[in-house]
This record gives structure tokens, C-alpha cells and sequence, in this order.
């Protein structure tokens, strides 16, 4: 990726700290503050996913959290909103991924937090709080997962994409356990 005037935070690195209690106060949080900017524009659910939401996982220091909204009619309101914050919204033509709208909270030029506005409806909504729930109740997923992450930020450590790229065949493979039931 050619790095013509990014900011920081859109350049960093893939490092992975070990498990860290306090991200389930800081999802917590982020939790809270959003159901409060977001609620005048009909959302009603956030949720804390991702590695810092998995008990004794190794993760990237970032904040992953998903709301769901009636629709993405609102979204320059809504980025207006979350600016104020210091979330920053990442245009659909950027991020690529039509199923979700995106916006990265920063703090001293470091990504703190992950925001994926999802519309009512969307499947990746459901997998989410599955994937995060198989981990919080299997330490042996939990234990190959954090392998697989500590692998790829090795390997990718100046590629975000290839690095969640990486993981896709194992998450794909826990969320299938679940449909065996």
C-alpha cells in the first residue's frame, strides 16, 4: 500500500500484547458511549467483539465494537456525531466491505477502538457474538487462535489485510462447529 499522506493510525503496525482485563471495562465503555451518540438515529444495540472481548486473548490493543442501525441513510450525521470523539469515518470505497460502514476512535495517533455499523438483518452480526462466544467458552480454540494471531502479526506485520486475511479459514471453522448442533 502506497503511504501518500495516511495518518498514523491508518499506517500501524500488527502488534499483539498479551490479554489484558481492562479491555472488557474499555468495551464496556465504548459500549455505553455509543448507545448514547448513536441512539437519535435508531440504534438500540452494541456489542464488544473481537479478540479484546475473549477472556486471556492475545489481541491487537483496539477496542472492537458492532452496532446495528435501521439504515445507512443517516451516516454523515452520524460521522459528524462520532467525530466529535475522535472517530473517524473510513469511506465504503476504502474499507471494502459493503456490509458494514466503519470508523477507527484514535487517540495520540494510535487506533483505540474499531466501530462496524451493521444494517438490522446483517448475518455477520450473529457470527460475530458467535465467534466470540465459542472462544469465551473453549480455552483449547482460545489457545490455537492466539497461536494463529502471534503467527500472522509475525508474519504481516506491515499488512492489516493479509494479517485478517490470515485468520479467515479458522474463524470460517469455528462458526461451522456451531451449525453441527
Amino acid at each position: 500500500m502506497e503511504n501518500r499522506n495516511w495518518p498514523k493510525w491508518a499506517v500501524e503496525l500488527v502488534e499483539i500484547e498479551p490479554p489484558n482485563p481492562d479491555w472488557t471495562e474499555a468495551g464496556k465503555a465504548e459500549v455505553k458511549e455509543l448507545l448514547h451518540s448513536l441512539s437519535p438515529f435508531g440504534v438500540k444495540e452494541v456489542e464488544h467483539v473481537g479478540s479484546t472481548s475473549i477472556r486471556d486473548l492475545p489481541a491487537k490493543p483496539i477496542i472492537d465494537v458492532m452496532a446495528l442501525i435501521p439504515s445507512f441513510d443517516d451516516l454523515d450525521e452520524i460521522a459528524d456525531k462520532l467525530a466529535e470523539d475522535q472517530w473517524h469515518y473510513v469511506p465504503a470505497e476504502l474499507d471494502n466491505r459493503p456490509w458494514r460502514r466503519f470508523f477507527i476512535k484514535e487517540e495520540n495517533e494510535k487506533r483505540v477502538a474499531h466501530l462496524h455499523l451493521m444494517l438490522t438483518g446483517e448475518p455477520r452480526w450473529e457470527q460475530q457474538r458467535s465467534f466470540r462466544d465459542r472462544l469465551n467458552v473453549n480455552p483449547s480454540l482460545r489457545e490455537e487462535y492466539a497461536e494463529l494471531k502471534k503467527h500472522l502479526a509475525n508474519q504481516f506485520t506491515d499488512d492489516r489485510e493479509a494479517y485478517s486475511e490470515g485468520k479467515a479459514a479458522f474463524i470460517q471453522r469455528v462458526l461451522k462447529m456451531g451449525e453441527r448442533k
